[in-house]
């Protein structure tokens, strides 16, 4: 699939590990930084989705999407992306990637609006449940990242070029190809949400940590399956 991953905003927190192991399939392992595993809430506008052989479709192909993630890596020290939830606007999206890709994904009712350096975000999940789980973020896009502030959390908790799936009981990985992010800093105006507590976590203990982005072109690959132990 290629589309275009824009106006994204990574909200990212702490978590013990032994919190998110549990919610892992064999053979995943999560992944951490200063002793820590992360969780991304990320809202971000998809445009542009198609095939290789086919155009991008107008309504179709464009749409909000937020995605609630974590960092794992597999037995062979494969690092790579492992969904919790994926929210989108659009019911063909959700039933085809629920279908074709086994992403958790929940069809909800969406918006991304854009005024100046300002983005709001709005989700509210409709099917399958449960219900009424909502996301609405409200964030201000600062200046790009200075150099010393694309440091190695940033880098661990946004270039991520791999994402794990469960396929008929084994585990599947997909690449993902696209250009480093152009980071700017970001500011939470602010955020009512619960999908963190629907997908099991406790509510966070401490503030997050934000990055956020114009976006990037992307290129995700066919599933294949992962080497046995």
């Amino acid at each position: 699939m290629y589309h275009r991953w824009s106006w994204i905003t990574f909200i990212h927190w702490r978590y013990p590990p032994s919190m998110l192991q549990p919610m892992l399939p064999p053979g995943l392992t999560v992944e951490t930084f200063d002793g820590s595993a992360w969780v991304g809430l990320t809202p971000f506008l998809m445009q542009g989705v198609r095939t290789p052989a086919l155009p991008a479709v107008p309504w179709l192909s464009s749409f909000p999407e937020t995605n609630l993630r974590t960092y794992v890596q597999d037995r062979r020290g494969r690092r790579g992306i492992w969904f919790l939830s994926l929210d989108a606007a659009r019911l063909p999206a959700v039933l085809a990637a629920r279908a074709g890709y086994r992403l958790p994904y929940y069809w909800s009712n969406m918006a991304v609006r854009i005024d100046g350096d300002q983005v709001a975000y709005r989700c509210a999940r409709r099917w399958p449940g449960p219900r009424r789980l909502r996301c609405d973020a409200d964030v201000r896009l600062g200046p790009q990242l200075s150099e010393a502030e694309h440091d190695e959390l940033a880098h661990f908790l946004t270039a991520r070029y791999r994402l794990f799936t469960v396929i008929a009981g084994r585990l599947a990985a997909a690449e993902a190809e696209h250009p480093e992010w152009p980071l700017r800093r970001g500011e939470l105006l602010r955020l009512d949400q619960d999908l963190l507590t629907g997908a099991g976590l406790p509510t966070p203990a401490s503030e997050p940590l934000l990055h956020a982005s114009v976006g990037v072109p992307v290129r995700v690959g066919m599933w294949h399956p992962l080497d046995r132990p």
